[in-house]
């Protein structure tokens, strides 16, 4: 008999399709990669939203804790009230909720010293407003510190001591200097809304 030498090898065909699978399976995993990445990249800003949500009522939580009965002066020498929650903004430093709070001591002073502070939505966003000092001179400017980006609407409502809701404060005729409690109500521009309730000392 007489020995037939095989040749080992692909053929052109075999070729073309290990190269076809090879593509499917380097496409397959491209797509799981990116989707892959996308989803972590999805969870990180969805991660950091909630992060500055849960800072931003902390803050707001801490700032409502600490109001304090302290009526100030404006530019023009009128008092104005302790607590002032409205719906409608009128002048640049006019703002949703604005109030007096326990401040940080004065250098060299054990002393608390109060701050006036409001609570402004503006072009999407939650913009804190501080005054340096509670009566206002006639050139003061008040800081501006912008807290929470994505708003499409920011709401409050104010509860008196009997538990009863008003859309603002103070309330007509009833001469409370505080709420007993305030209602924060934040919607994004992503159509979550998120609602708190902060009770006053």
């Amino acid at each position: 008999m007489k020995a037939h030498l095989l040749t080992s090898g692909f053929t052109l065909i075999e070729m073309l399709v290990a190269l076809v699978i090879l593509a499917m399976l380097s496409t397959a995993g491209y797509r799981g990669l990116n989707a892959m990445i996308q989803t972590r990249e999805h969870l990180a800003t969805e991660t950091r939203r909630w992060q500055h949500l849960s800072q931003f009522f902390a803050r707001m939580e801490q700032d409502v804790a600490q109001a304090v009965r302290r009526p100030v002066r404006d530019r023009e020498g009128k008092t104005i009230d302790t607590w002032i929650g409205h719906e409608a903004k009128g002048g640049e430093e006019d703002a949703e909720l604005t109030f007096t709070r326990s401040g940080i001591p004065e250098p060299g002073s054990t002393q608390f010293s109060p701050q006036r502070i409001a609570y402004r939505y503006e072009h999407e966003s939650i913009v804190l407003l501080h005054w340096k000092s509670l009566d206002l001179a006639p050139k003061s400017v008040a800081v501006r510190y912008p807290l929470l980006e994505s708003v499409r609407e920011f709401k409050l409502r104010y509860m008196d001591s009997v538990g009863n809701w008003y859309p603002q404060w103070p309330i007509s005729n009833i001469g409370l200097d505080l709420p007993a409690a305030t209602e924060v109500s934040v919607t994004l521009t992503s159509g979550e809304k998120i609602t708190r309730i902060f009770a006053l000392q």
